[in-house]
């Protein structure tokens, strides 16, 4: 780990760590947690009545934020080369910063979603996008 991109590689991937520890905390705490992080009435409610759903697609978000960590390491050389490094880092960077810009297109899709939960998770976004996008340009001789 020698160059600013790799620097830029680790911060990422520790946000993806804590994103997938906050998302891995309303599954443990429940509905007040739902709440606070603005996933809105429904989802809180589904998650009282004992639902699943909401609680798996926490988990899968969970689950995809430490596969992209893992990634952001493995290309900081913090941890074993993982496979299409090359491809992956550039995709999960365009993920990251679409989903910045989108949510005015996505906030009709999650109603109920407060305007909290998106104007912070899209600032959220927008600087892990530009983590991923530095760290990969910076990491790119060596991918």
């Amino acid at each position: 780990m020698d160059t600013a991109g790799s620097g830029a590689l680790v911060v990422a991937g520790v946000c993806c760590v804590l994103a997938a520890l906050a998302h891995l905390a309303c599954i443990a705490i429940g509905p007040a947690a739902f709440r606070f992080m603005g996933a809105g009435e429904r989802m809180a409610r589904a998650v009282e009545a004992g639902r699943l759903q909401p609680r798996l697609v926490t988990l899968a978000i969970a689950a995809v934020l430490a596969g992209w960590a893992a990634y952001a390491f493995a290309a900081a050389g913090v941890i074993g080369p993982l496979p299409l490094t090359w491809l992956v880092l550039p995709a999960v960077s365009a993920v990251f910063l679409v989903r910045a810009v989108a949510f005015p297109l996505l906030r009709p899709v999650f109603p109920e979603n407060s305007n909290r939960f998106w104007f912070v998770s899209s600032a959220i976004c927008l600087v892990i996008g530009l983590l991923f996008a530095a760290g990969t340009v910076g990491a790119w001789s060596r991918l």
